[in-house]
């Protein structure tokens, strides 16, 4: 809502109460309407509502929809190629270089076209951690991007941090504004905009709250490394002994579903840092796919969409008994929930936790010929993380549909790496060498057959496989060698069906079973040429061989 009528909202008399001195005329923003500036959830959900940003539902959360942009525009993404910063990025599908001139034409027209509006401010940090915490500042449009802000990163604990607070890194997000091909040269009228050497980043033309935190964990993950420290799109938990588990994944592979477990602690659902005290979360909250959740298989981030303060993004609800519909993929498959990481009951306040004893890669192999669980070797691990297979999910991106897609996704998170992936995977390998860490490969897809033949492997079996994988079960049974990958297969788990860990038992045709298993071996093999030469040998040795597919396949 653009207040051209200066009408008073609700929370504008509270709107510089937590100013910080370092204002906005220190980011070129001036002939501002007003600044709302760190205010708490109770008042933006005032100001959601007054602004008909959104609709309070049963319970308490707030809908919101995110207008045509229902995923992130990752072929909208752009990184300013300038010499301190141009040598340390990976240049390509996900990193497209714009010069500072267009960077700079852009934030000029950014800032004329905020003028006389307003504009809510959230001064927070990424990085639980002190040591590598980054002061951070949104500045949005919208007042329901402020509370995602809020829930998302770690707040500041006073009112006098508020004041004295000083961004290293800002965020402006204007979703009404938008670029021109012939003035801002971008692709389209949607753009994300990172400029390292100014730490500033711009987002317009799409109102998708996850560009907000994902163009901070891109900064993240171009920082982190730089300073020895492992950025990684995963999520983390710990049980009692302090043994850390690591969950890397893409959306929809079961990162968030499967570290929300009630008997270990949470440390967070989506990006980590691992330095050499631990594992810290970048975050301050959850931002959980919904769609088709189900309360008896995911209890507690099912509790967090019938909570005051989470944000449910494009969720359809009914408007006269605001009961929402998880199931309604109406608006979209990528429905979302935004909430604080202490809504979840067994969360760890600090957001911290140790050396990793356990590292989960999680795949979701729609061709449904990958076995549930696979133990693998430091090398192997490394191969499947610089692999980073599985099958993109209902509609996480721009232009994907409801079909899974096969991808291939560098560090299980290409999008927003910046460095080259061998600088990731050398960082992992050196660290699950040091901390002896069990490296397990769990398919969350298909079995007996691909995507509409099969049928998605059971949360219940999947969550075993994990209990005994992080207990240590699954250390002293017998193992099979895969004959396609090589890695080394459990003959039996407890509380798992002895034919789940044979996946060509449960296909009607084991020749056609072995046929697809093959096809998907040689297209990870077509895939790690990308990264041959800039890998050792052993990595490459590490995956499935051609010339050994016949051998008891």
């Amino acid at each position: 809502m653009n207040n051209l009528l200066n009408i008073k909202t609700p929370a504008q008399d509270q709107a510089a109460a937590l100013k910080s001195d370092y204002g906005l005329d220190n980011h070129g923003l001036s002939n501002l309407r007003l600044v709302y500036w760190n205010l708490v959830p109770e008042a933006l959900y005032e100001e959601i509502a007054f602004r008909g940003e959104g609709r309070i539902t049963h319970l308490g959360p707030v809908v919101a929809n995110t207008g045509k942009h229902t995923a992130r525009s990752a072929q909208d993404k752009f990184i300013v190629r300038e010499p301190s910063t141009e040598d340390h990025i990976w240049w390509g599908e996900y990193n497209r270089p714009i010069s500072p001139a267009q960077f700079n034409e852009t934030y000029n027209r950014m800032q004329g076209f905020l003028q006389g509006r307003d504009l809510f401010v959230q001064d927070c940090y990424a990085g639980a951690d002190p040591d590598y915490r980054l002061p951070i500042r949104i500045i949005t449009q919208l007042a329901w991007h402020s509370l995602f802000a809020r829930n998302m990163f770690v707040l500041p604990r006073s009112r006098e941090e508020y004041r004295q607070f000083v961004p290293e890194f800002t965020v402006i997000c204007a979703p009404d504004f938008k670029a021109f091909e012939a003035i801002d040269s971008m692709r389209t009228s949607t753009f994300i905009a990172l400029d390292f050497s100014r730490n500033l980043c711009l987002i317009g033309d799409t109102a998708y709250a996850g560009e907000i935190k994902k163009s901070v964990f891109t900064l993240m993950n171009y920082l982190l490394p730089l300073q020895g420290v492992l950025s990684m799109h995963c999520s983390a938990n710990t049980g009692k002994d302090g043994d850390s588990a690591l969950f890397f994944g893409l959306s929809g592979t079961g990162k968030t579903t499967l570290s929300a477990d009630p008997r270990r602690g949470l440390i967070g659902d989506d990006e980590h840092g691992w330095s050499e005290g631990g594992v810290f979360n970048i975050e301050g909250g959850c931002y959980a796919k919904v769609i088709n959740l189900s309360e008896r298989a995911e209890p507690q981030i099912y509790a967090c969409t019938r909570r005051f303060g989470t944000i449910l993004e494009n969720v359809v609800f009914d408007p006269i008994t605001r009961y929402i519909d998880l199931d309604s993929d109406a608006i979209t498959e990528n429905t979302r929930a935004s909430y604080p990481l202490e809504y979840i009951d067994n969360a760890v306040v600090s957001k911290v936790g140790g050396h990793p004893r356990n590292v989960v890669l999680l795949t979701c192999d729609a061709q449904g010929v990958m076995p549930p669980i696979a133990r693998l070797t430091p090398d192997q691990a490394l191969y499947h993380f610089i692999a980073g297979y599985t099958s993109k999910v209902g509609g996480t991106e721009v232009g994907l549909g409801k079909e899974p897609e096969i991808t291939f996704s560098a560090c299980f998170g290409a999008p927003f790496m910046v460095h080259h992936p061998i600088v990731y995977a050398e960082l992992l390998k050196n660290k699950i060498l040091r901390h002896n860490a069990a490296c397990w490969l769990i398919n969350t897809g298909w079995v007996g057959g691909p995507y509409g033949i099969g049928k998605r492997i059971s949360i219940h079996h999947t969550r075993a496989l994990l209990n005994a994988a992080l207990s240590g079960a699954l250390l002293d049974v017998e193992y099979y060698t895969d004959p396609v990958f090589g890695f080394a297969v459990p003959t039996s788990c407890p509380d798992v069906p002895e034919s789940v860990l044979y996946p060509a038992e449960a296909w009607p045709s084991k020749d056609e079973y072995w046929d697809k298993y093959r096809q998907l071996a040689g297209r990870y093999i077509d895939n790690f040429r990308k990264f041959a030469a800039d890998c050792p040998p052993e990595l490459a040795e590490a995956g499935p061989h051609r010339e050994a597919f016949g051998a008891g396949a």
